[in-house]
């Protein structure tokens, strides 16, 4: 049985990590398809309708202009959704250059490498983007980019693991004794087989990123108004948590749920991947 479905075959046994991808596709369509999902355009302000509870009309409720929460919430995790895929890509990119290299050469460029590694992991994440911000102002491609500048280094770890057991089997030998040239054994021989721990990190990585931009739009240095991102609709929901439940309640628990089902996903392509786990069972 090829690789791939005996990966798939062990995931789909594990139905807790099943429905959160599931969950996790579902949330990509909503966010695709933003512009005909949504009941209004999220910034229509509507002063009749100002904190109406759910009904009807507005399913979850409006905020403190009368702005539709479900379309904020459906333009909200476009946001979302970019943040993680952005910084991740970033972080991904970076880490699998960092860590081929260091795996693939060893010696004195694995010392400087990992050393560098050791260095930037010293670097608090939230820490950074918040001094980056007070000096330069919010802006959520700049927090892409500190994510994902600050985010490469367990990938880069990774990688490098996989490399240093990888570079010694007979199919690399193979590639060098017929002429191959080195960044041609990295990346055409040797990387591929050693991403899959690098899947389960991004899935995490996505999470992560998530959880960041949200916390930042929360204390009103991430997105700003009038865009709308879960961040800063449970900000709203702060400001009126006695009279209006539904703004802190719903971006929360989509917050929760997304973070949640990125994590399960990893963790169950984690089992999924792990030849350890197999017992011999697969054929």
């Amino acid at each position: 049985m090829k690789l791939s479905k005996i990966i798939w075959k062990r995931f789909r046994k594990n139905k807790i990590s099943l429905a959160s991808a599931l969950f996790v596709v579902i949330l990509f369509v909503i966010a695709l398809g933003a512009p005909f999902l949504s009941p209004y355009d999220p910034s229509e302000i509507d002063v009749s309708n100002i904190l109406s509870p759910p009904d009807k009309a507005h399913p979850l409720g409006t905020d403190e202009l009368g702005r539709d929460v479900l379309s904020r919430m459906i333009w909200g995790s476009r946001i979302s959704l970019s943040v993680g895929f952005v910084a991740v890509g970033i972080a991904i990119l970076i880490g699998i250059i960092v860590g081929s290299l260091s795996g693939y050469y060893g010696g004195w460029l694995d010392t400087v490498l990992m050393r560098f590694v050791d260095i930037m992991l010293t670097f608090p994440t939230l820490f950074l983007i918040l001094a980056v911000v007070a000096i330069v102002g919010p802006s959520i491609f700049l927090i892409m980019l500190i994510i994902g500048l600050t985010g490469w280094m367990d990938v880069a770890r990774l990688v490098r693991a996989e490399f240093l057991t990888l570079k010694e089997r007979d199919f690399v030998w193979a590639a060098k004794a017929i002429g191959i040239k080195d960044i041609r054994v990295i990346f055409s021989h040797i990387l591929p087989n050693a991403l899959a721990p690098v899947f389960v990190a991004a899935t995490l990585g996505v999470a992560g990123a998530i959880l960041i931009e949200s916390g930042l739009s929360f204390l009103g240095l991430g997105v700003q108004p009038p865009t709308p991102s879960w961040g800063n609709i449970l900000t709203a929901g702060k400001d009126n948590i006695e009279i209006a439940w539904w703004l802190s309640v719903f971006p929360g628990l989509a917050i929760l749920f997304t973070v949640l089902s990125y994590n399960l996903v990893g963790e169950g392509l984690r089992d999924a991947m792990d030849p350890r786990l197999w017992g011999g069972t697969e054929e």
